[in-house]
């Protein structure tokens, strides 16, 4: 069978990269853009940072930002239709997760309105044409939304998230810009920051997982461990190594998928509207002691990716123990809950359980599950 690998056209990377967007517009032809973001990103001042750009080398524009924290159906909806009363032939998504998930389901859309039923797009959508060309801009280091061939929109009416897999969704353009990032709060940064490790971890252990994704997997899970902490403390550094890590994160889970860390969270962001960077973190070391048998000795380079010295010398159990126990620390060193307790409520339980267990996410789990163990694992939790 024939492993395939889908990245962006291109990307940029490092401070100032956003400097690169209008010589893409231009260079491609571009003519106007509906823009992407959200609320608070606007209010701040940091969207205005690329409507500059924009604004100085005469280039159409119109900003939507009609979009939540967990975007719904209607988020997407009321996009589609402004892109289409804009008149605009591509998308600038800046911001987390959110604002390029509404994009991409947007270009999507707009490019093959045979999928106007939001709905239509759960799973592996059998969509002919690519997205609107989408130029994504991050603002948050974890999502790797802007190079990954996947996106969650929230059905609100049904209090669940839908995991889209398509690879027409991929941005052509990712700026990645450190300097983006550098007014997110120390609570965002760290539950981004773990989003992107909880990438890496799962993507290496997935049952796809393989040499070339195991590479980025490894290196990302390196680079995240040795700069959360100074990226949560607004270290410029910390901020410029967490940009590159979640990306090399993506580069490698997109296209070999995630596991039941991720299944077990996004019910928990669509019921309770959970930050998913808080819920993977939280979940992540339990669902790694559940996994540990089916993941033969990859917990050893977890381990040393993590840090950890000497791990040649130890058992399996200890090194499987030793992988587990260096990332607890360090979600505890950047401010992590440690359980769910003021989260889930036990009689939703049996609910949570079962969407975790239809999630797209859940068949790439390294260990075969059910929704009874699940429903276990949730508890251990409280």
């Amino acid at each position: 069978m024939a492993n395939r690998f889908i990245l962006n056209e291109t990307s940029y990377h490092g401070k100032g990269a956003i400097e690169n967007i209008v010589p893409e517009v231009k260079g491609r032809g571009l003519q106007k853009a509906l823009l992407c973001s959200d609320p608070d990103l606007l209010k701040f001042g940091v969207t205005q940072k690329v409507t500059a750009l924009l604004d100085g080398a005469g280039l159409a524009y119109e900003i939507y930002s009609n979009i939540k924290a967990n975007p719904t159906i209607e988020n997407v909806q009321s996009g589609v239709e402004a892109f289409k009363a804009a008149g605009a032939d591509y998308l600038i998504a800046i911001g987390g997760g959110s604002s390029m998930d509404t994009a991409k389901a947007i270009g999507i859309i707009a490019a093959n309105p045979d999928f106007a039923d939001v709905r239509s797009l759960e799973g592996v959508a059998d969509t002919k044409n690519p997205a609107k060309p989408i130029i994504a801009v991050p603002t948050t280091a974890g999502t790797a939304a802007e190079v990954t061939i996947n996106y969650v929109i929230t059905d609100a009416e049904k209090d669940r998230k839908m995991v889209c897999v398509d690879p027409h969704d991929i941005p052509v353009v990712a700026v990645v810009d450190p300097d983006m990032m550098s007014t997110m709060p120390k609570g965002l940064t760290a539950a981004t920051g773990m989003d992107a490790l909880t990438h890496a971890i799962e993507g290496y252990i997935t049952a796809g997982a393989w040499e070339l994704s195991d590479m980025f997997h490894l290196k990302a899970i390196e680079i995240i461990a040795r700069s959360l902490r100074a990226a949560v403390e607004n270290d410029p550094q910390g901020r410029e190594d967490m940009a590159l890590g979640q990306y090399v994160a993506g580069m490698g889970f997109s296209n070999v998928g995630l596991g039941i860390v991720h299944s077990m969270a996004h019910p928990l962001g669509a019921l309770y509207d959970t930050p998913h960077g808080v819920a993977n973190a939280i979940i992540l070391p339990t669902v790694m002691e559940y996994n540990a048998p089916a993941t033969g000795e990859k917990y050893r380079e977890i381990a040393r990716a993590m840090g950890v010295k000497d791990v040649d010398a130890m058992t399996q159990e200890e090194y499987r123990k030793a992988a587990i126990d260096a990332v607890k620390q360090l979600s505890q060193d950047v401010g992590i809950p440690a359980d769910l307790k003021e989260i889930v409520k036990p009689e939703d339980i049996p609910f949570l359980s079962q969407s975790a267990y239809d999630d797209a996410c859940r068949p790439g789990n390294p260990r075969e599950t059910s929704v009874e163990e699940i429903a276990e694992l949730y508890r251990s939790l409280l």
